[in-house]
């Protein structure tokens, strides 16, 4: 079946690289569209999505519905897409959870480019082939979309704005991680990177795609961010609170798998840390030499915003979100100390201190135990 092999104008999107190598029958991009009960949604936008990339694509590729347990007609419509359009595929799951659902269908894809869109196409379309040919030319292992930069237009709620700004700022604050939108329902990986990293990746629900940013991240591969149009799906089935609950716990789950070092980290991904470690390392000494002086929250908030002012000039690379968690934590845990224990003296201080300062950052004990984790692929 003949496929346009036309390029999008400069303007519009950029001109694609030369496909990697795919297995024989295998196609370059498989697009898997994770479905939960969406059978008013899914034959239009299967439809419309399958129609663009006919139009705008120029390498094979294949849809994959992965349907997660749906208990509607969502099944019977897959399986009908799947037998009228010969690029889509269907996939059933007798367990709920996107992230499981991901993870199916792009563990079964021999495809060299693998990515995933949300089934009420939300995000523009055109932003597609952005998203692709980064990973196509090789200049980026993953991609993703985003909602959070001056190029994006999102029309959305106040409400979803809000919870989305607040959770990616603290991802920044907590991981002191670089991306700078981690929930957008749009985007891609390289097949070999993707079998690097989903074997680290515990979540099969809404968190996996920032388990899956996280860990890449930590593990030196190179992320590149596409700005993109979205508009808010009025009709949308996630349940914030329980979606919201579920992501703290991630959060919390993946610092501490980070501060204990069971995840591996690459020698870049460290240097990136540099100022976090020192400003933790200067500042208990400092602190030490100031708190005889001053009181402990004092001390604390003088020695902190001295260390920090101190990376700031020499290493230019703890943001200020960074420091106010770390003024929070450290002066949580010396409440804690002196709430517990009133008559805990300096050393109590600076190990309360010290297990703040684990906690923010990541890594900070075993960094030798993965010394060799980025030679292996």
């Amino acid at each position: 079946m003949k496929r346009s092999s036309s390029v999008p104008s400069a303007g519009s999107s950029p001109a694609p690289a030369p496909p990697p190598s795919a297995h024989p029958g295998e196609p370059v991009l498989d697009l898997a569209v994770p479905v939960f009960n969406e059978e008013t949604d899914l034959e239009p936008s299967v439809r419309r999505l399958h129609a663009h990339l006919r139009e705008t694509f120029p390498y094979p590729f294949r849809i994959t519905v992965a349907d997660n347990a749906s208990t509607d007609a969502t099944p019977l419509i897959a399986a009908r897409l799947a037998r009228e359009l010969p690029e889509v595929e269907w996939l059933r799951l007798a367990e709920k959870g996107r992230g499981r659902a991901l993870r199916a269908a792009w563990s079964r894809s021999r495809a060299p480019v693998l990515a995933y869109l949300d089934v009420d196409l939300s995000t523009g379309l055109a932003a597609l082939l952005p998203l692709v040919a980064p990973l196509l030319s090789g200049h980026s292992d993953l991609a993703i979309g985003t909602r959070l930069t001056a190029g994006s237009r999102v029309v959305r709620g106040p409400r979803r704005e809000f919870v989305s700004r607040c959770y990616n700022v603290l991802l920044r604050c907590t991981l002191s991680v670089r991306f700078s939108d981690a929930q957008c329902g749009f985007k891609a990986v390289r097949r070999d990177a993707a079998e690097r990293l989903l074997p680290l990746v515990r979540d099969t629900g809404w968190f996996f795609d920032t388990e899956l940013l996280v860990v890449a991240e930590r593990s030196g591969l190179r992320i590149h961010e596409v700005p993109v149009d979205w508009v808010d799906d009025p009709d949308s089935r996630v349940a914030l609170l329980s979606t919201a609950l579920a992501d703290l716990r991630g959060v919390a789950r993946v610092g501490w798998a980070l501060a204990r070092g069971t995840l591996p980290t690459d020698r870049r991904a460290r240097r990136s840390r540099t100022p976090a470690v020192l400003t933790a390392l200067a500042h208990l000494p400092l602190y030490a030499a100031v708190r005889p002086a001053a009181p402990a929250q004092t001390a604390n908030s003088l020695a902190l915003l001295t260390c920090w002012t101190l990376a700031q000039t020499t290493l230019g690379a703890l943001p200020p979100p960074a420091l106010a968690a770390r003024l929070a934590v450290t002066a949580g845990a010396l409440a804690v100390v002196r709430h517990t224990v009133p008559a805990a003296g300096l050393r109590a201080e600076l190990a309360a201190l010290a297990a703040a300062h684990l906690a923010l950052v990541p890594g900070l004990l075993p960094l030798r135990r993965h010394r060799t984790e980025s030679r292996t692929s």
